[in-house]
């Protein structure tokens, strides 16, 4: 599976991969403004990206499905216009996983920072 990834005018393409282990750290932080069904979460993805970051949406719902198994999300139908959507919003477990996360990447990106600069 492929990620695009723009730089500047360049697309590059990364293997899935590269991303696995910060997917649900993505998603948790998306939901973390608010309630948001699968596409508004890819789409608050590139915004906050920049359009940099573009998720598959075949990637987005298996991992929305698996952190609502794990207790990090809760999920509730609602109705937009004609349109039944499932809506995501952080439980209190997924709230205090989004910190321990977000504390981890800050190291990592710090560590990686210090070895790359």
């Amino acid at each position: 599976m492929l990620l695009g990834v723009k730089s500047g005018k360049l697309r590059i393409t990364l293997r899935a991969e590269v991303l696995k282990g910060h997917l649900d750290y993505l998603l948790l932080a998306a939901i973390s403004r608010g309630p948001l069904h699968g596409y508004g979460i890819v789409e608050e993805i590139r915004e906050r990206t920049g359009g940099e970051l573009e998720l598959a949406e075949g990637t987005v719902y298996p991992a929305l499905y698996r952190l609502e198994g794990a207790g990090l999300l809760a999920s509730s139908w609602t109705t937009a216009g004609r349109r039944k959507r499932r809506v995501y919003r952080l439980t209190r477990r997924g709230r205090a996983r989004l910190a321990r996360e977000r504390a981890e990447w800050r190291t990592f990106a710090g560590v990686m920072e210090a070895v790359t600069a």
